[in-house]
């Protein structure tokens, strides 16, 4: 019984990051294990929003400031600007995507018809088509290491989100993403030395 519900809370986990709208693609760690590091550094100053901006930017900032921090330090790293090895910053930009197109987007319909048994097509495959086709906002922070000797990239990582509604900002709902994404672009980073 303890291994069925192991193995229900695994599938399960597996399920709901399946379905997560954040994506994240990151370089291969091996050139930033490679450095043996253990202080880390912003290569930047965080944003002061003297104006009392509602901007994207000023919102996030903070946050993916202290998310950031928090991963580096739970996998041993010290911010220490004094001793840094290597410095961190990101960049944020709202971009555009084309909807999905694939298949199994548009429910079955396909200028090339397929073979697909159990399949009948209903509004709601077709609402969704539509839905999913067209261009989408997203919201787009690549994170990067640099060594602070040589000033090269030692590790990236690009985060993505899709923008469910551009004119309004829930706040809560940015820190929950950001932090949700942030531990899942770190995942592959090692300890430190």
């Amino acid at each position: 019984m303890r291994s069925f519900t192991t193995l229900a809370t695994l599938l399960l986990t597996l399920a709901l990051g399946a379905c997560s709208s954040i994506e994240t693609n990151p370089t291969d760690t091996a050139e930033f294990k490679a450095g043996n590091y253990t202080f880390f550094k912003w290569r930047s100053e965080p944003l002061t929003n003297a104006s009392q901006s509602d901007d994207l930017l000023y919102i996030m900032d903070p946050i993916v400031r202290r998310e950031v921090n928090s991963a580096l330090s739970q996998r041993g790293f010290i911010l220490d600007p004094e001793r840094a090895q290597f410095s961190v910053d990101y960049l944020q930009a709202v971009g555009l995507r084309e909807g999905v197109s694939s298949q199994d987007a548009n429910g079955g319909i396909d200028p090339i018809p397929s073979v697909r048994p159990n399949r009948q097509i209903n509004q709601a495959m077709v609402d969704n088509a539509h839905a999913l086709s067209g261009v989408q906002t997203t919201n787009n922070v690549a994170v990067q290491f640099n060594d602070v000797t040589t000033q090269q990239e030692v590790w990236r990582v690009i985060i993505t989100k899709i923008i469910e509604d551009v004119n309004n900002v829930d706040t809560a709902a940015v820190e929950r993403n950001i932090t949700r994404a942030i531990k899942q672009a770190f995942r592959p980073l090692p300890n430190a030395s």
